[in-house]
């Protein structure tokens, strides 16, 4: 049995960098990681604009009424310059004209019965946004190996990257296994129950930037999922499996995976829920057999093969980033043999709400969750107001 620890550390030294890159459209990027630098082709913003609705004028002049000489909306060019005792009405965004240095805001400003302009305030901020303040020509806001979320979807589009080349995606085969186990289109009678894993893990590798290749629910006899684990090595980068990995009659996972030629590097995890994880590797393909309850899967999905598929892609964030948060209540566990991870949501005040839990196979308490906490191995209770560590999910 290895800490959590040292599980996700013999992963990520497993992972192959995959090869090859391609060229999507802007708006099938999200979730694929870049190539290569964006580097930008103008200066932003591309000319001095006002920051806010106001007046450009002279700030030397703001003691005496000023006379608006213009109008300066949006998209359009200034055609006065301003000189002393003038003034154009500009929109956010627009451009300066020539001669102003400042733009005082519409709310600090009133009209006098000649037409003129009144400042009211005491000062002012210069309100003008430099030429190229934000990125120069040449600068690269986002650099390769970026995750690509929808804001870097619109630093690319602002920059006119309209085609980024991104890394090509992992394939990962999905494999649930177990008798017991019908598709959502069914009914379950008797001891069955629907299949949940499968289409869980479905959705995880989508979110992870990969592609899923679904096989199916997989019979529990070792010839059928010898055949299917072998026959995802050879089409697929990684392959991830749940349920028969534990130590029951019918779990055949792992001494099928050796006769594969797969190399098992630890087949047991110091942590609750998720304790019989396997991990192997058969040359350059990762293999994952992970429990069968379903907030087992999801969790150990999410620690483990979620980081690995984005190595795979060169991913430069492929870890979560871990909170340290006070608890809104006191929590409590039975047994601490193990790394305790539970279900919780951060409320408005940044608090740890543990959510009601029956236990691995009660994903329902996944519903409400935004995050997964995590209590040390040998330790059972914790104070309100204790800090503990966060994963948002």
């Amino acid at each position: 049995m290895v800490l959590l620890n040292e599980a996700i550390g013999i992963v990520s030294k497993s992972v192959s960098v995959l090869k090859g890159e391609e060229q999507v459209a802007l708006a099938e990027s999200l979730d694929r990681v870049l190539a290569h630098d964006v580097v930008s082709d103008i200066n932003m913003p591309p000319f001095r604009k006002t920051a806010v609705d106001g007046y450009a004028c002279r700030a030397a002049d703001l003691d005496s009424p000023l006379r608006v000489i213009e109008v300066i909306a949006a998209g359009t060019t200034p055609q006065r310059a301003i000189t002393q005792g003038t003034c154009s009405k500009i929109m956010t965004g627009s451009p300066i004209p020539n001669g102003a240095n400042c733009v005082i805001p519409v709310e600090d400003t009133k009209i006098l019965p000649d037409g003129t302009i009144s400042f009211t305030a005491d000062k002012s901020k210069s309100n003008i946004c430099e030429l190229g303040e934000d990125i120069k020509i040449g600068e690269s806001p986002l650099s390769k190996g970026t995750l690509i979320r929808p804001q870097h979807i619109a630093i690319m589009a602002a920059l006119g990257c309209h085609s980024p080349i991104v890394l090509v995606r992992p394939k990962v085969s999905i494999l649930p296994t177990g008798d017991e186990l019908v598709e959502p289109t069914e009914i379950p009678h008797g001891s069955k129950i629907r299949n949940s894993n499968g289409h869980q893990l479905i959705a995880q590798v989508l979110s992870a930037g990969a592609i899923p290749i679904y096989h199916g629910i997989v019979a529990d006899t070792e010839e059928v999922i010898e055949k299917a684990i072998a026959r995802a090595l050879t089409e697929t980068d990684v392959v991830v499996l749940t349920g028969g990995v534990s130590m029951g009659d019918f779990d055949y996972v792992p001494r099928i995976m050796e006769r594969l030629g797969v190399r098992i590097l630890f087949d047991s995890i110091a942590v609750q829920p998720g304790r019989p994880t396997t991990f192997g590797v058969a040359g350059n393909k990762l293999i994952f057999g992970l429990p069968g309850n379903p907030v087992s899967s999801f969790i150990q999905f999410e620690l483990l093969v979620k980081p690995s598929l984005l190595m795979m892609m060169r991913c430069n964030t492929p870890y979560a980033p871990i909170y340290r948060l006070p608890l809104a209540n006191d929590y409590s566990r039975k047994r601490a043999e193990r790394l305790g991870l539970f279900p919780i949501i951060v409320n408005a005040n940044g608090e740890v709400e543990p959510l009601e839990y029956h236990g691995s196979a009660h994903i329902f308490a996944l519903a409400r969750a935004n995050g997964i906490a995590s209590i040390a191995l040998g330790v059972n209770k914790m104070k309100k107001g204790e800090l503990v560590d966060v994963r948002s999910i």
